[in-house]
């Protein structure tokens, strides 16, 4: 059997001798793990921020077909609801006719039409008694734009 190729009386006499030995952390992987990190993190921000593909709406409104049933109940510019055309008093009795309409077998179309310079309170009270009664469909009229 031969002589090993390393022993630690080799390494500690190479101490002793004058060379020193290296005490300190090397950080070049750390620091390439880092750049290879940030990379990494740079390519997929975008993809995070716009990760949910949408196709928006044209500028275009389609005619709807409003159905003989359908429920229509306005808003005007003071805030006041009205029950197709006579007036509801307040959020209770408009929540009492909804439910009755949502307990019907079908379920006729709730029409909100909102006065252009009315305040979102009243049509958000609307809203709010629709989803309370359990409303199933319901849209809002509006008037197309006047072609230029």
């Amino acid at each position: 059997m031969g002589k090993p190729l390393f022993t630690l009386e080799d390494d500690l006499s190479e101490g002793a001798r004058g060379g020193a030995l290296l005490a300190g952390i090397n950080t070049t992987p750390l620091v390439d793990v880092m750049l290879v990190l940030l990379i990494i993190f740079l390519i997929t921000i975008p993809v995070v921020t716009s990760s949910v593909k949408l196709v928006l709406p044209q500028d275009r409104i389609a005619a709807s077909q409003s159905r003989p049933d359908s429920i229509i109940i306005s808003v005007d510019r003071a805030g006041q609801v009205f029950w197709f055309e006579s007036p509801v008093p307040d959020a209770d009795s408009l929540l009492r006719r909804l439910r009755d309409v949502a307990s019907r077998v079908e379920q006729p179309e709730v029409q909100i039409r909102g006065d252009h310079q009315a305040r979102f309170e009243g049509v958000g009270q609307v809203l709010l008694a629709c989803q309370r009664a359990g409303i199933a469909k319901v849209s809002f009229v509006t008037e197309p734009a006047p072609l230029n």
